[in-house]
């Protein structure tokens, strides 16, 4: 110890200096680091807390399991309810039926045969009904969605399907608009409504094209004519199924590759949106399977979308159209007609004289496709359930020409068709 303080008092001055240059870079070091750290205090508060959260985070899915991916999805679920919801309509049918009234008439059966002198007999009163005029009163109604800010309404045919009826939109803050119809589509369940409705809020399309089996869906929509905007939520549980839909009138109608959804569609919810989780249409909801649980559908946006953007450029749907009439060859057709093939689709009348199995001056006539032909292949698509005739011209445009394998009398042969655009009905 001695020595030490021997050698410090020896050395005092260069001692002096190294302890003064030492302080000094600590200081400067000091310094320049706090300025560092203050400079880019918001990237490392926002590093640690990142790093912060990642682990309380990874904490509490050990403690909870899949908790967090639960909270993520619910979020991203309310999230896209709360932003598309302004969006979705109700549609109201309303229309004038008659005013019935019951009324009582007096009647006397002995009336002829006794008279009576002081006015009494045997009066008995029988319940009449009368038609006394008209009121407007409300009959149906559905859901609906805008696909543009100047509001263009898309929803189910067989919401509007009434030409006598009169249709009001009701957004989902209360706000009324009157409807016209612009287009009825004759093949799919779907009309394209216009109101007065300026800068509203509309839905994207998605591509139904690229849907999975599994994906999550939200369903929203005017439950049973009276909920408003309800909300369910599930998966797609089947992709291209074809399906006969029907509806309170005894009418039916067969829907090709639309979508299976255990989202839960009730009646009413006809034409409302199913979204993805990035709020994209893509799907109608049309129908619902009577007798089972979960089981709805949906026709796919991509087809959707075509009919939305004909009208938009066009003011009516327009579609291409071969002309003729057909039923889908199956194998038990084949067996008790004694075909040579158990697919394609042959040409035949209808159920009236008037129905033709070719359309006089349509593309098939041109093309001299005549009836009892089977067309077997379109483009080179083979024509079986999953593929028929009408779903494979619907993909096409007017002016496209299109290679069709056909069978006649025997003999297999190609001919090219120009799809023409098909007639207003």
């Amino acid at each position: 110890m001695n020595k030490l303080i021997n050698f410090i008092k020896e050395n005092k001055k260069q001692f002096t200096v190294a302890l003064v240059t030492y302080c000094a870079l600590t200081l400067i070091v000091g310094v320049v680091g706090g300025g560092l750290i203050y400079a880019n205090r918001a990237e490392l508060f926002d590093y640690f807390a990142k790093q912060y959260l990642a682990d309380f985070e990874e904490r509490q899915t050990a403690l909870n399991g899949n908790e967090r991916i639960v909270f993520s999805e619910e979020s991203a679920i309310t999230d896209i309810v709360s932003k598309v919801n302004p969006a979705v309509v109700s549609i109201v049918v309303t229309k004038d039926v008659p005013i019935v009234e019951q009324y009582f008439e007096n009647f006397d059966p002995f009336e002829e045969f006794f008279r009576d002198p002081f006015g009494g007999g045997f009066n008995f009163q029988i319940p009449r009904i009368r038609e006394k005029g008209t009121e407007k009163r409300e009959i149906g109604g559905g859901s609906g969605f805008f696909v543009s800010k100047d509001g263009l309404v898309v929803t189910n045919r067989h919401v509007v399907s009434d030409t006598a009826a009169e249709y009001t939109v009701l957004t989902n803050d209360g706000e009324k608009y009157e409807a016209e119809v612009l287009a009825r589509d004759p093949i799919l369940d779907i009309a394209i409504l216009k109101t007065k409705a300026g800068n509203v809020p509309y839905l994207e399309f998605g591509d139904s094209s690229k849907i999975k089996l599994g994906q999550k869906v939200i369903a929203i929509g005017n439950a049973l004519g009276e909920f408003r905007n309800s909300v369910s939520v599930g998966v797609v549980s089947g992709l291209s199924r074809s399906i006969v839909a029907g509806d309170n009138f005894g009418r039916s109608e067969l829907l090709e590759e639309v979508l299976q959804t255990d989202a839960a569609i009730n009646p009413g919810n006809s034409g409302g949106p199913l979204l993805d989780i990035s709020g994209k249409v893509i799907g109608v909801n049309v129908a619902v399977s009577r007798g089972a649980e979960n089981i709805g559908f949906a026709l796919p946006a991509n087809l959707v979308k075509s009919v939305v953007n004909s009208v938009k450029e066009h003011g009516e749907i327009v579609r291409p159209y071969l002309g003729v009439r057909y039923t889908q060859v199956t194998q038990a057709l084949k067996e008790k007609n004694n075909l040579s093939v158990d697919y394609g689709a042959l040409v035949i009348r209808g159920d009236t004289p008037e129905e033709l199995a070719v359309i006089p001056g349509s593309p098939a006539d041109k093309a001299g496709i005549v009836e009892n032909d089977i067309i077997l292949e379109v483009d080179g698509v083979k024509l079986e359930e999953s593929k028929s005739l009408g779903f494979l011209i619907r993909q096409k445009s007017v002016g496209d020409t299109i290679a069709l394998k056909v069978l006649s009398k025997g003999k297999e042969k190609t001919v090219s068709v120009a799809l023409e655009k098909a007639p207003n009905k």
